[in-house]
């Protein structure tokens, strides 16, 4: 069985925490930048803290460092929980040094996870839902990079509906992960 697929609550936490985010961004439009800045960075190092929590507990089932188990997963981990402190040590930054930080986290996050995807793929078929999750995040950081002057309404119902579709695309791999553990699948390479 797949170290993910041990770990599958970590995924659902990760979904569950990216759809919260995304409904309070939501409902609340009016939040000051300042606001903004604390939800996202309690976001992003809620994020991190439980994708490295996932990667050190697939570390301390191998024996040894296998960089495509778990690099990847610790870089991610790495970059929301940097994002998330920065965050919280300049609060006062400016909406667009707060966007690039948002971007660059999601763009790190969305290549974390296409190749954590094509990793799975090794011992799953079609494993789409973290592919299309990781290139969303991909196509969420270049909007912002490309699109930095939008409004803050804007920025906030963005960030918002993106973390939603993160989050649901999130929590429907941890149920398929936690199925296959309940059936106690062994998977074996699907070239």
């Amino acid at each position: 069985m797949t170290l993910m697929a041990r770990n599958w609550w970590a995924v659902l936490i990760r979904g569950i925490a990216a759809v919260l985010f995304g409904i309070l961004a939501l409902l609340w439009p009016q939040l000051t930048l300042q606001i903004l800045v604390l939800l996202f960075g309690a976001y992003a190092l809620v994020d991190g803290i439980f994708a490295l929590v996932a990667a050190v507990q697939a570390a301390s089932r191998r024996r040894g460092f296998d960089w495509r188990s778990v690099g990847w997963p610790i870089v991610e981990g790495l970059a929301g929980i940097i994002a998330g402190l920065l965050t919280f040590f300049y609060p006062g930054i400016t909406a667009l040094v707060l966007l690039y930080f948002i971007g660059a986290w999601a763009i790190v996050t969305g290549i974390a996870e296409i190749v954590q995807a094509i990793e799975l793929r090794r011992v799953i078929q079609n494993e789409w839902l973290l592919i299309l999750s990781g290139v969303l995040s991909i196509v969420f950081g270049i909007l912002l990079f490309a699109f930095p002057g939008a409004g803050a309404l804007a920025i906030v119902w963005l960030i918002g509906i993106y973390a939603i579709i993160f989050g649901i695309l999130l929590i429907g791999l941890s149920l398929r992960l936690r199925s296959m553990r309940a059936r106690g699948e062994t998977m074996t390479p699907a070239y």
